[in-house]
């Protein structure tokens, strides 16, 4: 593919990103998910306040994001292409034009990119997070914690040697959106679930 045809894809991926699946799901129940809890337009913030059934729609919308900008990806250039096009994805939905770069956390986004690109690998990383975050009541924690395991877990499954920092630059993407959240939980102050 030539590198005009992959920069469209990026930045189509990148605009898919921004598609803002918490907001519009809080709007249709007569809430700005901006102005309440955390203000975060994500599953987390939703789930707090509007119930567990809306957190895990604007999970599966958030995730379908970052799934089909990969799917994409693989289907038409491979897995270079697919962790491009995956970030570009996180990006978008973490930095969106169209709400002046003030987006979420990119977890659920994240989640569905590594559901593509690392298929055996995304029950585990599932699984840990919900031990995490029943255990300790903070989903922002569990993300952090499934996120820091994700390089690991590709290192392990036996992956190409690139794709290990691939997998880092993403997981960084999604950490750096958990600062606010890092703060709190050193606080003793971060929301539960």
């Amino acid at each position: 593919m030539n590198t005009a045809a992959a920069a469209g894809l990026i930045v189509g991926a990148y605009l898919l990103g921004t598609f803002p699946s918490a907001i519009l799901v809080a709007r249709a129940a007569g809430l700005d998910i901006t102005t309440v809890g955390s203000g975060n337009p994500g599953a987390a913030n939703i789930t707090r306040n509007l119930g567990w059934k809306k957190g895990v729609w604007v999970f599966v919308l958030d995730g379908m994001k970052g799934l089909l900008a990969s799917a994409v990806a693989l289907g038409l250039d491979g897995r270079q292409l697919g962790y491009a096009m995956g970030a570009a994805a996180i990006i978008g939905h973490c930095y969106p034009v169209t709400r002046r770069f003030r987006g979420g956390k990119g977890v659920a986004t994240g989640g569905g990119v590594f559901a593509v690109l690392t298929p055996v690998l995304f029950p585990v990383l599932v699984v840990t997070w919900i031990i995490v975050s029943r255990v300790t009541k903070k989903a922002a924690l569990a993300s952090i914690v499934t996120v820091i395991g994700l390089p690991v877990g590709v290192a392990l499954s036996g992956r190409e040697r690139w794709e290990i920092p691939a997998a880092c630059v993403l997981c960084v993407l999604i950490v750096i959106r958990h600062t606010s959240n890092i703060r709190r939980m050193l606080s003793r102050s971060e929301h539960s679930i």
